[in-house]
């Protein structure tokens, strides 16, 4: 039987698993996405409510229950390769920290589901899977160096490079590269952010700030949706795309004059604003430390489904 991987995406909302096997290249029909001289099929898919206000036991147990099912619908028993995306990262003492789900924080998640499982499991952060499976499967193949942007409710980024052999996972020294949504633009004067500091790249391009800048502009509020429909027509909906494309340079420049990445792959919801694709380019050229801007920046391919095939897809 050639390869099989299990990738489980710890979400928010829902705890996902799947299944994919290599196959070679032949005559017979199959589907999924090829990746050198092989494409990976799905075996299986299953999705279960995180119900994290439940608490940590309980996010631990669909967890593995996750696992199992992911594992039963696809034939196979304690596959050898599974991989986790989660968010946060990990204090010196393997704690959780920085997790949107916040019974995680301060808690040894990781140690305690290799404990419940009795086998190793590879962990990585849900950005990193996600600039992962756009690496291997989607906008970003072949890149040597890919940096992921998630906006949505928050902003995160993951870094992939693939020098020589199989894509990787740049996790840092301290567990937290890619995390330039909390990097300050504006220290002094900035939006108020949860981290405790002001003028974060998240309070500028994350769906609900841009949603709060409108609000202050019209007196009315609107979805991020509406207001990227209503440009033409709403000086108010105007002037809050004209000031997200002018931070979406600033903030991706930061991007370019460190990583000097490839490609840079954006997903979450803010994504789908098309204006980042032309304005927010043009403000990046002004502000990267660089006469020709060869860094490509694209949409997102694999979508929603990232997180769960970037885990599938980071154990070695």
């Amino acid at each position: 039987m050639s390869e099989i991987r299990v990738g489980i995406d710890l979400g928010g909302t829902k705890v996902e698993g799947i299944a994919l096997q290599r196959r070679e290249l032949g005559g017979q029909e199959r589907h999924g996405s090829r990746e050198g001289d092989g494409e990976y099929v799905t075996l299986a898919r299953v999705r279960r409510a995180t119900e994290r206000d439940r608490g940590y036991e309980h996010i631990l147990d669909v967890t593995a229950e996750v696992l199992a099912e992911t594992e039963r619908q696809a034939g196979v028993k304690n596959v050898a390769r599974v991989g986790i995306g989660m968010p946060g990262s990990l204090t010196e003492a393997g704690m959780v920290k920085n997790a949107n789900t916040t019974a995680l924080n301060g808690r040894p998640f990781r140690s305690d589901l290799v404990a419940r499982l009795g086998r190793p499991i590879v962990f990585a952060n849900d950005a990193n899977c996600f600039a992962l499976a756009e690496r291997v499967l989607g906008a970003a193949r072949g890149a040597r160096v890919t940096f992921g942007v998630i906006m949505g409710t928050g902003v995160g980024g993951g870094i992939v490079i693939a020098d020589e052999g199989a894509p990787r996972v740049w996790d840092g020294a301290q567990g937290i590269a890619g995390e330039w949504g909390h990097v300050a633009l504006e220290p002094e004067r900035g939006p108020a952010c949860y981290c405790g500091r002001r003028g974060c790249i998240e309070t500028y391009l994350s769906g609900p700030f841009i949603e709060k800048d409108y609000l202050a502009r019209a007196g009315v509020a609107r979805r991020l949706v509406d207001v990227a429909a209503a440009r033409a027509t709403d000086p108010a909906a105007r002037a809050t795309l004209e000031h997200l494309t002018e931070m979406f340079g600033r903030a991706l420049a930061t991007v370019v004059n460190v990583l000097d990445p490839d490609v840079i792959v954006l997903g979450g919801g803010v994504s789908n604003v098309d204006v980042l694709y032309d304005a927010g380019i043009e403000a990046l050229r002004r502000w990267a430390f660089t006469d020709v801007l060869r860094t490509r920046v694209v949409k997102n391919a694999v979508g929603d489904s990232a997180g769960v095939f970037g885990a599938a897809f980071l154990p070695k």
